[in-house]
């Protein structure tokens, strides 16, 4: 189906709340705006919050202190969900003197603490990242699926990955024969990968915005929509409320809107404010590139100059290896 236009001929995008928009893009703090919306009213939380590593929009403070800032907020956001609604809380590490704290452990009593129920920890690999060079570096982060009770609303077809082997059979039972596996695919898992071959393997690999990623902005950690995509179809409905308290650049309000739910993003940065408005337009009229979801990563052929061996390496390799063995001198 086109979803070019979202869900509406003209879309309406507001700044303030408005439960006549499509899309609420909110400048402001995130307690005082949370503090603003109404309780009981959005199906679907999701957001990646500041990782208090020092980004540029962010001032770094101590764990106790930034995770204390977190609960306040937290709890404003549990009161604004839906009593069938979800919070998914895409994290990663918070690194202080060499030493990481993974921060979906210390979120987990946060809202635990406030009523919810922890689904899925969801890991999201990724291929591509910094490099560290006094520990392993770091591919992947997590995603915390918690709903506010056991009445919540899962559309595990819309996100069913074709089965590795359809053509199973049950091989005893009243079943004895048939096929076993599902017609429209298997669950995915909680370990995802893109679609195609990772899919089987259950892997969320999709790629981080880097620079050459088709989203890419001036945001230094951008959520890819394509990981908002799969919650949105999953844990939402049509005309259903998103909300994505720490929006950035919008690419939580692009998924929903894409898929015909209406949305609110917070950001206290002008600048991310208005990139996410031009991007909710530029994807309206069919300009903004983003990557389709279930699009398999690139694997190189071996082929490509840059998957080859430097020929620096190749050569300084053959000088190590002779010059180990001492056959310097030999005349082959």
């Amino acid at each position: 189906m086109d979803l070019k236009l979202g869900f509406r001929a003209s879309p309406t995008i507001s700044r303030l709340f408005d439960h006549a928009s499509d899309c609420v893009i909110l400048q402001d703090d995130t307690l005082a705006a949370c503090r603003g919306l109404p309780s009981d009213f959005f199906k679907l939380i999701i957001t990646s919050p500041p990782y208090n590593i020092g980004k540029q929009y962010e001032k770094q403070v101590g764990l106790e202190d930034y995770l204390a800032w977190q609960a306040v907020i937290a709890s404003e956001l549990v009161r604004a969900l839906r009593v069938d609604g979800s919070l998914c809380w895409q994290v990663g590490n918070f690194v202080h003197d060499g030493e990481v704290f993974p921060l979906d452990i210390v979120f987990h009593p946060i809202f635990k603490q406030l009523g919810l129920k922890l689904r899925n920890r969801v890991v999201w690999h990724f291929e591509h990242g910094l490099h560290a060079s006094k520990r392993f570096s770091g591919r992947y982060e997590t995603l915390l699926w918690f709903t506010k009770t056991d009445q919540y609303t899962f559309n595990l077809d819309s996100v069913r990955v074709p089965s590795k082997y359809p053509g199973k059979l049950h091989f005893k039972g009243d079943k004895r024969g048939q096929p076993s596996g599902n017609p429209l695919g298997k669950n995915p898992s909680d370990f995802w990968s893109s679609l195609a071959d990772e899919w089987d393997q259950g892997v969320w690999e999709i790629p981080n915005v880097k620079a050459n990623h088709p989203e890419k902005t001036s945001h230094p950690c951008q959520f890819p929509i394509e990981l908002v995509e799969r919650c949105v179809l999953a844990l939402t409905d049509p005309r259903d409320w998103v909300l994505d308290p720490f929006a950035g650049v919008g690419s939580s309000l692009i998924a929903a809107w894409k898929n015909e739910r209406r949305s609110v993003g917070i950001d206290r940065d002008p600048t991310y404010c208005a990139l996410a408005h031009e991007r909710l337009m530029d994807f309206d009229a069919g300009r903004l590139k983003i990557r389709p979801i279930g699009k398999p990563v690139h694997k190189p052929s071996g082929r490509e100059k840059v998957a080859q061996l430097p020929m620096q390496w190749v050569q300084e390799a053959n000088a190590h290896y002779r010059t180990e063995n001492g056959l310097w001198n030999d005349p082959d």
